[in-house]
């Protein structure tokens, strides 16, 4: 990540969990989970009655009853496959009125105004939801003035806020009910429509 030009206001506790919330989606759909990260998921559970503290309770409990070879397989399963996969975790595949290449230009460009690249030794293309939900991580850490979240609305607006509702859809229908991705995806469409909603409210 590149140094921004100006230092970010101190975060909100409510933008931390935020950017938390992204930096684990971030990770769950990058790669398959070692025991460390399923630990710390299953320690999340918070009890609350908020449909997202809900959903998190949802993924801490089956990150609790998972096994790292298991869900190892269930991750190759489920987004690689052997062919096609049964779930695709790019989500221009979920805008079928605009072409993916058109896409990834408008995110790379997207990336470049912020000083940002994708990686050489990054595997996936942009519009992966981990690197946009990596990319969301980075700009909530940016503050929360008007003009940060008028970027961050922005960016989700275009790039997240059609996706992820099929993308979750389609993990929910592939695995089983309980199981450890069906809560990711659980938890991805409670935090995403929430933020969707709050973005809403600021136009």
């Amino acid at each position: 990540m590149a140094t921004p030009l100006q230092a970010p206001s101190a975060l909100t506790p409510e933008d931390e969990g935020r950017r938390d919330c992204y930096a684990m989606l971030a990770r769950v759909f990058y790669a398959p989970p070692d025991q460390a990260l399923l630990d710390t998921v299953a320690g999340s559970a918070t009890g609350g009655a908020g449909v997202v503290a809900q959903a998190l309770d949802v993924l801490a409990a089956a990150a609790r009853e998972a096994d790292v070879a298991e869900e190892h397989q269930r991750f190759d399963d489920l987004f690689i496959g052997t062919g096609k996969a049964p779930v695709t975790l790019y989500l221009s595949h979920y805008l079928t009125e605009t072409g993916r290449e058109k896409i990834l230009v408008g995110l790379r460009g997207e990336l470049a105004s912020l000083g940002l690249a994708r990686k050489e030794s990054a595997r996936e293309p942009e519009d992966h939801i981990a690197g946009l939900c990596e990319l969301m991580r980075h700009l909530v850490g940016q503050g929360s003035d008007e003009a940060a979240l008028a970027r961050q609305r922005d960016v989700f607006d275009r790039y997240l806020a059609r996706g992820f509702g099929p993308l979750c859809d389609a993990i929910q229908s592939a695995d089983r009910p309980g199981a450890f991705f069906a809560g990711v995806a659980t938890f991805a469409k409670a935090f995403l429509s929430v933020e969707a909603e709050s973005f809403a409210m600021l136009e």
